[in-house]
């Protein structure tokens, strides 16, 4: 999942930034009001973090233009501002939450996966590939009883190939998805791709994880496919 962070204080964003990416979000920075609006406006991030004293534009403006937009992504306001008044008028102008600095890290890291999971299509915490398993909460990965340990990145990338079975996905959807919208090297996104077959194809006569070349790569259930294979040749012996 890719986040965008509207925070000025650097210190500020570079605490939170760290936060979201050891749980494996892909976390996008703007530091004015103005920069959140144009970044959220042109790219499809799966929710925001905005702090209202931004820059330029403020996090209330900001707010308002991108729900005037028709823009429907979480908004999770982060701001010093305690006022009854400030978090009436964050919720009248489109945020789904508000919380205050300073915060308790955990409680955030809750109010987000609380606000990733809405929506008209609820994302299940476990995902399941044949008998490749990711369960999204504790971040665990196996392949029947065997545990796979994996980096941030790696885990990025197979979390979002699981969500499109049977699907090729390009490399700048990979990119987008892992790296955000500061695109990368296509090799980069390749050295990546190969360590993470290298685990999860391990043992495998058939892999899980293909390249579709010049295309990108994905990810299929080698039982599935051989079932599917097995009763075409039934049908034409018969």
């Amino acid at each position: 999942m890719v986040i965008l962070l509207a925070e000025d204080d650097q210190k500020i964003a570079e605490f939170v930034e760290q936060a979201l990416e050891k749980e494996h979000y892909t976390v996008e920075v703007a530091r004015t009001g103005d920069d959140a609006l144009k970044k959220a406006s042109v790219n499809d991030y799966d929710l925001m973090v905005l702090d209202i004293m931004l820059p330029g534009k403020n996090g209330f403006e900001v707010c308002r233009e991108l729900r005037s937009l028709g823009l429907k992504m979480p908004i999770l306001m982060l701001t010093a501002r305690r006022m009854t008044d400030d978090k009436v008028q964050a919720l009248n102008e489109g945020a789904d939450d508000y919380l205050v600095k300073p915060f308790d890290l955990n409680e955030f890291l809750a109010r987000i996966r609380a606000l990733t999971r809405r929506g008209a299509e609820l994302k299940s915490q476990k995902l399941a590939v044949g008998n490749l398993v990711l369960d999204t909460a504790t971040h665990e990965v196996y392949r029947g009883e065997q545990s796979i340990k994996l980096t941030s990145k790696e885990y990025r990338i197979l979390e979002y190939l699981m969500r499109h079975p049977g699907v090729v996905c390009s490399r700048i959807m990979i990119n987008e998805h892992v790296w955000g919208f500061n695109y990368v090297k296509s090799n980069i996104i390749d050295v990546y791709m190969s360590r993470l077959r290298s685990k999860i194809n391990s043992g495998l006569t058939d892999p899980m994880i293909v390249t579709v070349h010049g295309t990108g790569y994905k990810i299929k259930d080698p039982l599935a496919f051989q079932k599917i294979n097995a009763k075409e040749k039934i049908q034409i012996n018969q």
